[in-house]
């Protein structure tokens, strides 16, 4: 076993009990960082990454972080799921890394974050494209590289993350398994299905549509997605299809 996955695997063991895993490993994370930052998990629900569920945040600027993350659909955990790699940004100002997410790095600059570190769980080559998984994202309020220390810190946390997901049954059957996810996320995945039934849409353009509609109001995605379901907020529907523009 490698040193690496020896400290995630003692990690797991030290939090496997609590009562809340996620945000005692990122509480744990956040405090055995060198420098002060704020610390986010997020979990790709589904291949196709459209469902993402922040699993815990801690620290002023990473709520936030990860709020942007989930109503834009784009940003360093989203590109580090995409290609299976650690997304390094000392500084957001920079547009040479941040030329796939420019309104995430932008919005981002705007809240505070001047530099984040998205590192994934699922780090080995797959052909078959986009994986569920888990990613711990770093945020400062100052540009500058992190440590190396703080990196492999952050990296024996999410690997504990994964090991803890794995060991855990399924959402629904189990009080330890539920302890994963957030109610305030819980209620955009009830939003998209609702949308998705009413416009006869997959989850996918369902989930799409909800951020577009919080982005054009300029209001949070979860704020938007309780209105759906318990105020009975109908969504404009989908503009047809342009003939023009095959």
């Amino acid at each position: 076993m490698t040193a690496s996955r020896k400290a995630a695997v003692e990690l797991a063991a030290l939090h496997v009990d609590r009562p809340d895993p996620s945000s005692s490993l990122v509480h744990s994370c956040r405090a055995e960082l060198r420098y002060v930052c704020s610390v986010g998990l997020t979990l790709a629900v589904d291949a196709a990454l459209a469902q993402r569920v922040s699993l815990a945040a801690e620290g002023p600027l990473a709520r936030r972080g990860e709020a942007l993350q989930i109503n834009l659909g784009e940003g360093p955990c989203v590109e580090a799921l995409k290609e299976r790699r650690t997304v390094l940004v000392p500084d957001l100002d920079d547009p040479y890394p941040t030329v796939g997410w420019p309104v995430y790095a932008q919005q981002a600059r705007a809240h505070g974050i001047r530099a984040t570190f998205a590192l994934c769980a699922l780090l080995e080559p797959d052909h078959s494209g986009p994986q569920p998984g888990l990613v711990m994202s770093v945020y400062r309020d100052r540009p500058g590289p992190l440590p190396h220390k703080d990196l492999e810190t952050v990296r024996a946390h999410v690997h504990a993350a994964d090991i803890l997901l794995l060991a855990v049954p399924r959402p629904g059957e189990n009080t330890a398994a539920d302890a994963w996810f957030l109610h305030s996320d819980a209620v955009v995945h009830q939003a998209t299905g609702m949308i998705s039934y009413r416009h006869h849409v997959t989850a996918g353009q369902a989930l799409a549509l909800l951020r577009a509609h919080a982005h054009a109001c300029q209001t949070d995605v979860r704020d938007l997605a309780h209105t759906v379901v318990h105020e009975g907020l109908h969504l404009p529907p989908l503009p047809p299809p342009d003939p023009t523009n095959p």
